[in-house]
């Protein structure tokens, strides 16, 4: 199959006319159309990206990870998220209790076994958290770290293995232990200062679950975590650009601090992202949805309904960022962070054919797994 794009991305700068040129589910070749009869191509779209990669999803398609930890619940969320540009994605579970746990890296252990494309590994978002910035996480859940929940991280079956925690509330010392063991140890739901933050980054943390949403804001004499994410250089954060949870000047703010190669679009979406639905139940409480705004009866925010694509479109639109370094931040920079293989990721040749076609209004017009056609909803 050869497909003519009038505008392909490359992690570098826009490439215009190419030919993709797909095979035995892999991309070929990609070479420029001069080279080629591009009249002789299957088909023709004007821009043509990667897929996205989304290191914080919570559900999707009216599934909760934590509601059903196993595979088919994960099947699910990620039919549902595919559908708007989701190609990989770290099923994230929600601060539970230890048999939650477990159960969810059986889970992720089945479908990485079974080569479900979309699983590449586990976010495990808590439960080593602060009380006092636990925004919708339960707080009778939140607990200091066990050594039965170290072993489970330390499985080697479960793919990529992201922890979210509050580093006032776990040793230096263990977080030097996880990242030597190679789990990716973000901060967040935090109330940590500035020194205790950067403690944190020495010992191995790398990462900002959702920057600005729970977590100590920065102020002139006490830059708390959002001070010390701006101001590290070496470290990633994920972003929820969906509106509501940051401001777009904010947003703006952190792409000029931390840069694309540095900063990464996520959804941390629930069950109703992707979804007609309204409502959901939540532990103790339920969810509400008001336009794309997802909260508690209190008002808490509450995780979110964004898709990737909208994500892509709102740091665009809202934010002023151009359209290459929006979905350089949702596809190539969770790639580097999750270490992926070149060969396995993005629009080259010897990748897996998997890549989406968009129009100049970020809509989706096609979609592609492997060479294989899908239509979006």
């Amino acid at each position: 199959m050869k497909i003519f794009a009038k505008t392909l991305f490359h992690p570098e700068q826009w490439l215009t006319n190419q030919v993709i040129c797909v095979q035995d589910q892999h991309i070929l070749s990609i070479s420029d159309a001069q080279e080629i009869d591009y009249a002789k191509c299957d088909e023709t779209h004007d821009i043509i990206i990667p897929g996205f990669i989304d290191i914080q999803v919570n559900g999707g398609g009216n599934a909760l990870f934590n509601d059903k930890p196993d595979i088919e619940c994960l099947t699910q969320i990620f039919a549902a998220h595919q559908q708007y540009g989701t190609v990989g994605m770290l099923p994230t579970l929600i601060t539970d209790d230890f048999n939650k746990m477990a159960r969810a890296a059986d889970a992720v252990a089945k479908a990485i076994n079974t080569e479900h494309a979309g699983v590449l590994g586990i976010h495990f978002e808590g439960p080593w958290l602060s009380a006092a910035r636990k925004g919708v996480h339960e707080a009778r859940f939140i607990r200091p770290p066990s050594d039965r929940e170290i072993a489970l991280l330390e499985r080697n079956d479960i793919g990529k293995v992201m922890v979210t925690l509050a580093p006032e509330t776990v040793p230096a010392s263990l977080i030097t232990q996880m990242r030597e063991l190679g789990i990716l140890v973000f901060l967040g739901h935090s109330n940590a200062t500035l020194e205790q933050v950067n403690e944190a980054l020495d010992a191995g943390a790398i990462g900002f679950t959702h920057l600005f949403n729970a977590m100590s804001q920065m102020q002139s004499r006490a830059p708390g975590m959002v001070g010390a994410a701006l101001a590290s250089d070496a470290s990633f954060a994920g972003i929820i650009v969906d509106g509501h949870h940051v401001d777009p000047s904010c947003c703006k703010a952190a792409f000029l601090a931390k840069t694309r190669e540095k900063l990464m679009l996520v959804t941390d979406a629930m069950a109703l992202a992707a979804s007609e639905k309204m409502r959901m139940d939540f532990f103790d409480t339920h969810i509400i949805r008001s336009g794309n705004k997802l909260s508690t009866p209190d008002g808490t925010l509450a995780g979110s309904c964004l898709t990737m694509i909208d994500a892509v479109k709102n740091m665009h639109e809202l934010c002023g960022v151009s359209l290459h370094d929006s979905v350089y931040m949702a596809s190539h920079t969770p790639s580097i962070l999750l270490g992926l293989p070149n060969n396995e990721i993005g629009l080259q040749s010897g990748a897996p054919a998997t890549f989406i076609s968009i129009d100049k209004t970020c809509s989706i017009q096609q979609l592609w797994n492997r060479g294989q056609p899908i239509k979006p909803l």
